[in-house]
């Protein structure tokens, strides 16, 4: 007979969320026992060496913070901290055969400036303006709300209280209202991307799909900030397993769930360790995995299957690169998100590309230097002799290319992406590569099934799954988002509920899941505890 345990709560899966979970249910009072399958816990929010023999920490999957509410690292008591990049945006371009480009950020003068020496006029910059005095009062507005019980779609309409942002944010497609409040290309592109970050989908996809990514993108803390993360993302996940641990809550690495059985009222977990197999008696299971995983482990019909569509790369430079367009200062332009092969009709040509098959001719990427905000990732040395880190992340390359042959494929789009890069760059991005102690250049990168197979992202997908609008469509559909069926009225309230009763979805892919946030983890936690009051 399997050894058994007894707790209050099991939680699958050691992810940020999964930490959060164990931390409020412990903080609580309750017996909970967390079980991560790899080494360590922190899932995809976690840093690491990748160059051997380089002292290089680098936040290896996720990089910025944008989405994890005040809320948690207070009511947790978190050590961790966040720092505000300088600089928005830089988006290089060519006009007139001449290299120039948009800096956002620096003030609003130096701001409306490059807005006028780009596109020749005000128009664009007052545009911009009054879009995102728009998304930020919607954000004031509608970030509270995910750490609140679901609302109904009908509440969340009223606390936004306008009915253009709704429209443009809620009901129609994205696309439209870019074109109809901007003209200029790149520009138009610039403000795109946000809908486009780990969702494959045009600018007029009637699913939304682009409209709830650009949402989650445009309304973190209430002011749609990304800011960089003191230490690495691994510092986040460090400190909320810190205050697990200290609240009571066990953690065990290297344990793997491999079925979930439940009555609605207890439940047992069977999970497997380096010693053989284990089972843990619970009254309530938070999954903070896929909604693939889940099913798998309670042995019920899949989803629909999930498939991602980014490029992640990470590098470590000796220098930052210097730029064809010399108006602007390379630790300006990296410091911020420099976009790449982003033009509103070049996304649009990207996208086409990816979805008849085929790779993008130029695909579309977004770059930033954790290091110049943070220094902190870095080994004294490195940081005296210049060395700097580069994250991109890029788009519109769905699992679905990948599958002939994920090596192969691998390289190509690692080459044609740099290609891009190096259009706007004074010397090749390789000259300026570190070299790890092999003699190596200092680059990797992964592929949507790369993601699959290192952390069982489905399909690679970073949400889990489409992400969804953080609402129901009335107070009684709240279970429903999530997987339906009655009886699961506290879990429905908070958006995390399944089929059973006493098994609650904690991962990206409950409702107002996805991103760096800690909500589901949240939320998950709340339900259980308010189904107990």
């Amino acid at each position: 007979m399997p050894d058994r345990d007894a707790y209050d709560a099991v939680i699958v899966g050691g992810g940020h969320n999964g930490l959060v979970a164990a931390a409020y249910l412990a903080r609580a009072g309750r017996s909970v026992l967390l079980l991560e399958r790899l080494p360590e816990t922190g899932g995809a929010a976690v840093s690491s060496r990748p160059f051997p023999g380089v002292d290089a920490r680098l936040s290896r999957y996720s990089y910025l913070v944008s989405l994890l509410p005040k809320k948690i690292v207070r009511d947790l008591d978190l050590n961790f901290r966040v720092r505000t990049r300088t600089v928005s945006s830089y988006t290089p371009a060519e006009r007139g055969g001449h290299p120039t480009g948009l800096l956002v950020g620096g003030g609003e003068s130096r701001t409306r400036q490059a807005f006028e020496r780009l596109t020749g006029g005000p128009r664009e910059y007052e545009a911009w303006r009054d879009f995102y005095a728009m998304t930020g009062e919607v954000a004031r507005r509608v970030f509270p709300t995910l750490t609140e019980p679901l609302p109904s779609r009908a509440a969340l309409r009223a606390r936004v209280d306008d009915d253009t942002a709704w429209r443009t944010l809620f009901e129609e497609p994205i696309g439209t209202a870019v074109e109809e409040r901007f003209a200029d290309d790149l520009v138009r592109g610039v403000v795109l991307t946000d809908a486009l970050i780990g969702t494959f989908a045009d600018a007029h996809d009637p699913s939304l799909r682009q409209n709830r990514c650009f949402l989650y993108h445009v309304i973190g803390g209430g002011t749609g900030d990304w800011n960089v993360p003191v230490g690495g993302m691994g510092a986040l996940t460090a400190a909320i397993a810190d205050s697990a641990r200290m609240s009571g809550a066990r953690l065990r690495t290297g344990c793997e769930a491999t079925r979930i059985a439940t009555d609605g009222q207890c439940a047992e977990v069977t999970y497997t360790t380096e010693d053989g197999e284990r089972t843990a008696g619970a009254r309530h299971v938070l999954v903070n995995a896929s909604p693939q995983a889940l099913a798998a482990l309670l042995g019920d019909e899949p989803p629909a299957p999930a498939e991602g569509a980014q490029l992640k790369v990470n590098m470590l430079l000796e220098r930052l690169p210097r730029l064809r367009d010399t108006s602007v200062d390379p630790r300006d332009a990296f410091a911020g998100t420099f976009h790449i092969a982003e033009g509103y009709e070049e996304l649009a040509a990207a996208y086409a590309q990816a979805a008849s098959g085929t790779l993008p001719a130029a695909p579309p990427s977004e770059i930033y230097c954790h290091s110049l905000t943070d220094p902190t990732i870095l080994a004294p040395d490195l940081v005296e002799s210049g060395h700097q880190t580069l994250t991109l992340f890029g788009l519109h390359t769905p699992a679905r290319l990948f599958a002939r042959d994920n090596d192969a494929v691998r390289a190509e789009l690692l080459e044609a992406t740099l290609t891009q890069l190096d259009a706007h760059l004074a010397e090749p991005i390789a000259d300026c590569l570190a070299l790890d102690a092999e003699g190596r250049p200092c680059i990797e990168a992964k592929t949507p099934l790369d993601l699959e197979r290192d952390l069982r992202l489905p399909g690679g997908n970073i949400f889990h799954r489409d992400l969804a609008f953080p609402y129901a469509e009335d107070a009684e559909d709240a279970e429903e988002v999530v997987g339906g069926g009655a009886g699961r009225e506290s879990a429905g309230r908070w958006g995390v509920a399944t089929r059973h009763a006493n098994v609650l979805l904690c991962g990206a892919g409950a409702v107002r899941g996805g991103g760096v946030s800690g909500i589901p983890g949240h939320n998950a936690a709340m339900a259980v505890l308010d189904g107990a009051r």
